[in-house]
């Protein structure tokens, strides 16, 4: 049979819908003020008793409290919906209250009727011991235990947060995981939040129950004498029944929601229901059996009933010799064959942290705050060195230091400190381009990355430090640009064997022939991960890798096997790349030429075979470059010119081992190495 189509409107109303939510609370509204017949009083009362058992039941069955988060949202609306019933069943009883028990409905009347038992003094009692047992006991206990539970879940939720990003930050878990931990993390500080509010509506609801209760019997006595003329014992009898009946109605629902609300906001945070978790942990057969001999020795004491006190020790004892029956045959099952070892504590211990970053315990909230984090940035600067070098840098481990002063940072390498640093967050560092100290109310320090002078400002000088050409920098980004600098000097350290190998199986399936032809026939991985590693040294890009293996491709083809040779050619393949790189501002790229006369000074300074040709020059005449080299250098930089150094193919990583050593930023290109279409300008010559 075909499915029967529904009208739209029918689709509206459908239950769970939005559209019966507001129409139910839209009549809660109106039960407060329209008088409501007895009839659908009756269904009204019937209802709000049921929604309260589904409501316990739930409370139950549930394996964790973040299962019933629309809880607080439920316990508002119940709690609104046995006030408008109180208000509706306080005008039928103060209205109609003279004509009988049944003048406010059955249900009323039963409750009524079957509580107090014929005698007004037992019912008044049994109800007021009943509103007590709900309002000292169990709605005053759950209030404080979702107090309690709100504010422990606050103040956890900053090491929660700075755990999730140490995870992801090493690796341990990806971007969906940690999105969806944090999710969870924010929602169960709004439940609890939520708890603790929702609880004082149980309260509230306890205290209008007894204020109404009050009314009920006073007004209705005064209106049934003062009104009707009714005698004051029957006036009474009759309001006393309909009030506990009416306190009943309202008082059972609310027992049991508030019995429902403490089961939630005790249980703890595990992954089992209630009755799993009570009957695994009372279900012991020792504890069992002494619960049992403790009902025998009772029931054997003068004046004590034995058969009940028999029964419960009867029953302990079948329960504890069939827990210990089960539990000795469950030891004698064959058990599961052991894990295989793990690795040995030595070979944990010997592991090293490739980058790490240690705070002082002042700067703990770099990497737990909000944005702009501390993580944020590092998964950033991932991206970029990527997109950027072609390297893929490792996971940066965040560990706190009590050692360091609160302050403090220290970035290491291979476990070995890099660099170091203070921060004083939340002040911003304002850094003057002009390399002066800036002219703003703050505290000097020094800029930990290139070591220029600065000055830590507050947040409202800001605005006025950017418009005097400042660069304003937070803690985080401080932190973030020299990390970035400390991995820019060491990237030829962090690119290991395996990182080598992961990039060449990470290459498309189109260069995976080229790869196969190179390795291991013409040279191998750690061939490779020397050439790509002297290139990163200068700070060359190696994302073009299918082009960087044709270079060694194309040099093992000629003879040449030696990893200089190697690099020579890869470079002059490279020459593109390398010449954009150069390029300036101007859209040129400026160059500082070596004279024929320094250049034969080089050539004739080598010595040794030609596949491992050392430089041999004078101390003095190596002092004479380099002071040479500052000074054109210099000229060409007050010029407004970043030049690179042009030199032969033959001496040109000579040349580049000098002038690293006091101008590591400093490029040195030899002639091929310049693409022919690249536009130069010669802006000095040494």
């Amino acid at each position: 049979m075909g499915a029967i189509a529904l009208p739209g409107w029918l689709r509206l109303v459908r239950p769970g819908g939005d559209v019966v939510l507001a129409l139910g609370v839209a009549l809660l509204l109106a039960v407060l003020i329209i008088p409501l017949p007895v009839l659908l009083l009756d269904g009204a009362l019937a209802l709000s008793i049921t929604i309260s058992v589904l409501i316990l039941m739930v409370a139950l069955f549930l394996q964790r409290p973040l299962d019933f988060t629309a809880f607080p949202q439920i316990l508002l609306l119940s709690t609104l919906l046995r006030l408008a019933l109180n208000v509706a069943t306080t005008r039928i009883i103060l209205t109609h209250g003279h004509e009988g028990p049944q003048a406010a409905g059955h249900v009323v009347a039963a409750f009524g009727g079957f509580l107090m038992g014929g005698d007004v003094v037992v019912g008044l009692i049994v109800f007021a011991i009943l509103l007590v047992v709900n309002f000292m006991v169990v709605t005053k206990g759950s209030g404080r235990i979702a107090e309690v539970a709100a504010r422990f879940s606050l103040d956890a939720m900053p090491g929660k947060q700075m755990a999730i990003d140490a995870d992801l930050s090493s690796g341990l878990i990806d971007e969906p995981t940690a999105r969806l931990r944090r999710s969870e993390l924010e929602q169960e500080s709004a439940f609890h939040g939520a708890m603790d509010g929702a609880a004082k509506f149980v309260r509230g609801d306890a205290i209008a129950g007894l204020i109404v209760t009050v009314i009920n019997l006073a007004g209705g006595v005064a209106i049934g004498m003062l009104r009707h003329g009714l005698p004051v014992a029957e006036a009474a009898t009759t309001f006393s029944m309909l009030t506990v009946g009416d306190g009943l109605v309202s008082q059972i629902p609310a027992l049991l929601v508030s019995v429902a609300a403490g089961i939630v906001v005790t249980k703890g945070s595990g992954q089992e229901r209630s009755d799993e978790v009570m009957g695994r942990q009372l279900g012991g057969w020792k504890p069992m059996a002494l619960a049992g001999g403790a009902a025998g020795v009772l029931g054997l004491l003068p004046g004590m009933p034995l058969l009940p006190f028999l029964a419960l020790a009867s029953a302990a004892a079948a329960a504890a010799w069939t827990t210990r029956e089960a539990a000795a045959k469950a030891a004698q099952a064959p058990a599961p064959p052991p894990p295989p070892p793990g690795e040995p504590p030595v070979a944990e211990a010997l592991r090293l942290d490739l980058l790490r970053l240690e705070l002082g315990y002042g700067l703990l909230s770099l990497a737990a705050g909000e944005a702009p984090r501390l993580t944020e940035q590092i998964r950033g600067l991932r991206r970029a060195m990527a997109q950027e070098m072609g390297f893929v840098l490792p996971s940066v481990r965040i560990q706190d230091n009590l050692e360091l002063p609160p302050d403090t940072y220290i970035l290491r390498v291979k476990e070995i400190e890099a660099g170091r640093g203070r921060l004083r967050p939340p002040l911003h560092l304002a850094i003057d381009p002009s390399g002066q100290i800036p002219a703003l109310q703050g505290e000097r320090t020094t800029e930990p990355t290139f070591g220029l002078p600065a000055l830590w400002i507050e947040e409202g000088l800001r605005d006025e430090a950017l418009a005097r050409g400042c660069t304003v920098v937070d803690c985080a980004g401080v932190l973030a640009t020299h990390l970035t600098e400390t991995v820019r000097d060491h990237m030829p350290e962090l690119l290991s064997f395996s990182e080598t190998q992961k990039l060449l199986d990470e290459l498309p399936k189109e260069h995976q022939k080229l790869v196969a032809d190179i390795i291991p026939s013409q040279i191998g991985v750690g061939g490779l991960q020397r050439v790509l590693q002297s290139l990163l040294a200068e700070r060359v890009s190696i994302r073009d890798l299918p082009t960087i293996l044709e270079g060694v491709q194309e040099a093992s083809a000629g003879g040449q096997r030696s990893i200089p040779a190697l690099i020579a050619v890869v470079r002059v393949r490279l020459a593109r790349q390398l010449s954009e790189a150069a390029r300036g501002p101007q859209g040129y790229v400026p160059l500082i030429a070596l004279s024929a006369e320094w250049e034969m000074a080089f050539a004739e300074s080598l010595t040794g075979p030609p596949e491992d040709r050392q430089l041999a020059m004078a101390p003095s005449q190596l002092q004479a470059f380099m002071q040479r080299l500052r000074d054109a250098f210099d000229s060409a930089a007050n010029a407004g010119e970043t030049p690179v150094l042009v030199c032969s193919g033959a001496i040109r990583g000579h040349v580049r081992a000098i002038v690293e050593r006091f101008r590591p930023a400093t490029t040195v290109l030899s002639q091929q190495e310049i693409h022919p279409r690249a536009r130069i300008r010669t802006v000095g010559s040494l």
